[in-house]
């Protein structure tokens, strides 16, 4: 029989239109003779639907509830039930893809593919993945961070100090490059730092870079599998990869994949993704982004643990250059998840005592 996949899209997030786009393609090119999808859109307010099909107007579908059992979760409807076996989470950034709606899927034991709710919520926070590295010894930029609290004493000469210019500002738990500006001078901090914070709590402030743009993506488990990297060669009307840059402008970027790169740095690109894949407890998939400074040094940047499946988005594209193609990837998640899943139900979840209650 076909499992029947329930696939989120949309969220509370200002990665909202991404996700439809993300999950329009899941959706049109799973394998219908394994799986049966059934389209669950997130309205931009946090109300769920069934829709039809993925769609930008997600409140047009059947609203949706959550039949709260454990030992038999579903989605309830006006007119029926949705009983899925496996839940596969689209839902980039805020509430999506940092461990929020992860919690829930576990609490209700529903099977998900991708990484849990430590995993996500570590690698979407860039700065506690950031520290999680450099204590695994993976070579990040270097960085400071500050609270919204600590906004009146973030001073600009004592990070150009530190840091030197250009630094990067960034919103500490968003994707997308949304909430990041590039600061080469006095006049550009003020405005950065205001829109970081319009996002977020916490700022990470990071040294910038001066190199290539790389991605790796990662597929597996036991053990996660390294593709051959990919480079994105940004247009040089950009100051970096910006939000624009990666999703609207059609002409902003020249993706290569593979890089072209000596053996020994591609070696080094694929060891160390797996190493941050890994010190970041992701599951399934991801995607590793890196720099590589005119130096010859790596430095991982961070770390999607649901990478984008648009039409643009390098993490099919590098499956593809293996011999993957997007059906049969999607199909490999699936099955990656739900072999996860089973064996996870080894687990006790119970405790016999003599505690009285």
């Amino acid at each position: 029989m076909r499992k029947t996949v329930a696939i989120l899209y949309g969220g509370r997030s200002v990665e909202h239109g991404v996700s439809i786009n993300s999950a329009r393609n899941i959706f049109q090119y799973i394998n219908r003779k394994k799986f049966n999808p059934v389209a669950i859109g997130i309205s931009e307010k946090g109300e769920w639907y069934q829709t039809k099909e993925v769609t930008a107007d997600i409140e047009k579908g059947e609203p949706l509830s959550l039949i709260l059992n454990a030992a038999a979760p579903s989605f309830k409807a006006k007119t029926k039930k949705i009983v899925p076996d496996i839940i596969f989470p689209v839902l980039h950034g805020t509430d999506g893809e940092d461990g929020s709606v992860q919690g829930l899927l576990q609490a209700m034991n529903l099977p998900m593919v991708g990484t849990g709710v430590a995993g996500s919520a570590m690698s979407m926070n860039k700065l506690v993945a950031k520290k999680m590295l450099k204590l695994a010894g993976i070579p990040v930029a270097d960085f400071l961070a500050f609270s919204f609290e600590e906004q009146s004493s973030i001073r600009f000469d004592i990070i150009k100090k530190k840091l030197g210019l250009p630094f990067m500002v960034k919103s500490a738990n968003l994707g997308s490059s949304v909430g990041v500006s590039k600061v080469k001078s006095e006049k550009d901090f003020k405005k950065a730092i205001q829109e970081a914070f319009r996002y977020d709590d916490s700022v990470l402030i990071e040294k910038y870079i001066q190199g290539r743009e790389i991605e790796c993506a990662i597929l597996g488990n036991d053990p996660p599998e390294a593709s051959l990297p990919g480079e994105i060669v940004i247009s040089k009307k950009y100051e970096f990869y910006s939000f624009d840059a990666k999703y609207v402008d059609g002409e902003a970027v020249q993706i290569k994949v593979p890089a072209l790169l000596e053996k020994r740095v591609t070696e080094k690109i694929r060891t160390l993704s797996v190493q941050a894949y890994r010190t970041l407890m992701c599951a399934d998939f991801a995607r590793v982004d890196l720099f590589l400074s005119h130096e010859g040094r790596v430095f991982v940047n961070e770390i999607n643990t649901i990478p984008g499946f648009t039409n643009s988005s390098m993490f099919p594209m590098m499956w593809q250059e293996r011999g993957i193609s997007f059906s049969d990837l999607i199909t490999k998640l699936i099955d990656l998840a739900d072999q996860r899943y089973k064996k996870s139900q080894r687990i006790n979840r119970g405790y016999s005592s003599l505690l009285k209650y």
